[in-house]
């Protein structure tokens, strides 16, 4: 795609609490009149009507792993769709098995409902190293670790000219120096500041790594509780409802 501005909107960057009254994950990347949605937590409907940002100008969807805070808001997003006038036909692109999580979802929540019939919406699914070119963005994935019944992946995009990249959740792991490499951007989540869990960040482990890392910027998300509480100076730490424009 051609070079221009991209920006990128935190709709949300709670953990999967909603720690410090913060919106499940989602990241809107705008690129001239193109938006594409990383995530889709199940509090993404209200925080794009917050921010005054329609569902029905969303042209795809990207989903890290199948978390209710990182893709259980798919049945609202489309059951708004469906009572939208001018919705844009809506890629949907997730790990495997996507499209048959989604459905069965969407019966448990809205029984009967079915926007599918509504909508135009494609499913795709990408897998691990495969290099996706859409048509006004790329994708490639990088498998990482969390809990890996829920598909885990960090990515990596590329729109109009600039290169972001997302951990997704994850504990360490060294595929993200070749996920972030160069990147404009790179938003890594950091649920924890010293405690040690698996399957999520902890900023004191992340800490010694910050210095090899070649991406341009990193802003850190998924904060839990006693990320919130502590300062950590120099660092980015996203806010819902920030507005960063990616140069």
């Amino acid at each position: 795609m051609q070079e221009g501005k991209v920006h990128l909107r935190v709709i949300g960057c709670g953990d999967a609490f909603g720690s410090g009254g913060r919106l499940n994950t989602s990241f809107l990347l705008q690129a001239e009149n193109r938006r594409l949605l990383i995530d889709c937590g199940a509090s993404t409907l209200a925080g794009l009507k917050k921010y005054d940002l329609a569902a029905a100008d969303l042209d795809a969807v990207v989903i890290t792993h199948f978390h209710g805070d990182h893709y259980g808001g798919i049945p609202f997003l489309l059951m708004d769709l469906a009572y939208s006038a001018g919705a844009r036909p809506l890629q949907i692109i997730t790990p495997a098995g996507g499209e048959e999580k989604i459905r069965s979802l969407l019966n448990l929540l809205y029984p009967g409902a079915d926007p599918l019939s509504k909508i135009t919406v494609n499913f795709l699914e990408y897998s691990a190293g495969q290099l996706l070119d859409f048509e006004f963005f790329t994708l490639q994935a990088w498998r990482v670790l969390h809990t890996a019944e829920s598909e885990p992946h960090g990515l990596r995009i590329g729109i109009a000219g600039k290169t972001v990249s997302y951990s997704g959740d994850t504990s360490w792991t060294d595929v993200l120096f070749e996920l972030s490499d160069q990147a404009d951007l790179f938003m890594c989540e950091c649920n924890f500041y010293n405690t040690e869990v698996e399957g999520h960040m902890t900023f004191t482990t992340l800490q010694d790594k910050l210095d090899y890392f070649t991406c341009k910027k990193v802003i850190l998300t998924h904060l839990g509780p006693d990320m919130l509480a502590r300062s950590v100076p120099g660092i980015c730490l996203a806010t819902d409802g920030m507005l960063y424009e990616i140069v």
